[in-house]
């Protein structure tokens, strides 16, 4: 028996020295580019691109579950940027480099719209064109629906949006566990994860394939470190509760929306959420991508600057019917 214990604590020892050694190798090369903003509470990091010529506007990324600001800024800030667009892409509270601000309250996608909305102004933007992917589409609604002067226009990218059955997959329950998370994300998640992420990357962006250079470009082994994983966990397990607030209120939505979802989506449902919103929202338009999975940002990116093209153009027309 004393034997078994021995090994036990030995391989416990040993699993959080890999974690904490790998964290710090990952952050050694990941580390901090771009700006931090302190918004109270906390600071938030922001990649920001200027405009290519004259500037037309700025637009907001915010990206989804298990990334960080570089998800969206790869696929789409340079494109953007040619077109005349500042381009603020963000980590969301807890993830990249930003803060976790408000600590578990953190995971309210309203808070997030919040502390994502104040960085943004602090850096000199009042009104942003806001694309979101996946869980960030709710911090995007959040901000829709209590910022609405600081949003001109929605671009929603395979959004979270509403109530769904089923739950949560088993690992973000019990990352977010205040019991059992803190021995899961120390000992476990990092090693697991480092081996299994090519499989997840590979099932996120199927039936297309992944960009070969997508897990180093979006620096995506961030997400394994066990602060930003308890954060991501937390966002998820919160965002049933989330939509289920949220929803009710989306038909107070004025600010032109396009909603953009894959066909072969098999991680978020498009009957439920996408389809949802162009219900809900008046004026919401639907695209529907054929042969698309889960990141039509970065399998259809041209598409997806073309859907954040026509919002801005519909905003323009709604400012210029309204003066």
């Amino acid at each position: 028996m004393l034997t078994a214990l021995i090994a036990l604590l030995g391989l416990i020892a040993a699993l959080a020295s890999v974690t904490a050694v790998q964290a710090l190798r990952i952050e050694a090369r990941y580390p901090l580019e771009g700006a931090r903003v302190e918004v109270g509470g906390g600071a938030i990091h922001v990649l920001d691109q200027p405009a290519k010529g004259e500037e037309r506007g700025a637009v907001l990324l915010i990206h989804g579950a298990s990334g960080n600001a570089s998800d969206m800024s790869v696929a789409l800030a340079e494109r953007l940027a040619s077109r005349g667009f500042r381009v603020l892409a963000v980590d969301r509270p807890g993830h990249g480099w930003s803060d976790r601000i408000g600590a578990r309250a953190g995971s309210s996608p309203v808070r997030q719209a919040d502390a994502l909305r104040r960085a943004a102004e602090k850096l000199g933007v009042a009104k942003a064109v806001v694309a979101a992917h996946s869980l960030g589409a709710i911090a995007g609604l959040a901000m829709a629906l209590d910022h609405p002067e600081f949003v001109r226009a929605l671009a929603l990218i395979a959004p979270v949006s509403h109530p769904w059955k089923g739950g949560v997959a088993w690992y973000y329950a019990v990352g977010a566990h205040p019991l059992f998370g803190p021995p899961f994300r120390r000992l476990l998640t990092l090693p697991i994860g480092m081996a299994w992420m090519g499989s997840a990357v590979a099932s996120v962006f199927a039936p297309n394939p992944a960009p070969p250079d997508f897990i180093e470009a979006t620096r995506l082994a961030l997400v394994l470190r066990p602060r930003h994983f308890r954060a991501n966990c937390e966002d998820v397990v919160y965002a049933e509760a989330a939509v289920a607030a949220l929803s009710p209120r989306y038909g107070e939505i004025r600010t032109p929306t396009e909603v953009v979802t894959g066909d072969s989506d098999e991680v978020v449902y498009a009957h439920i959420h996408s389809k949802g919103l162009a219900r809900d929202i008046p004026g919401a338009r639907l695209t529907t991508l054929e042969g698309v999975g889960h990141s039509p940002h970065h399998a259809a990116p041209d598409r997806i600057v073309e859907l954040i093209l026509e919002a801005e153009k519909r905003a323009s027309t709604r400012d210029s019917a309204a003066a």
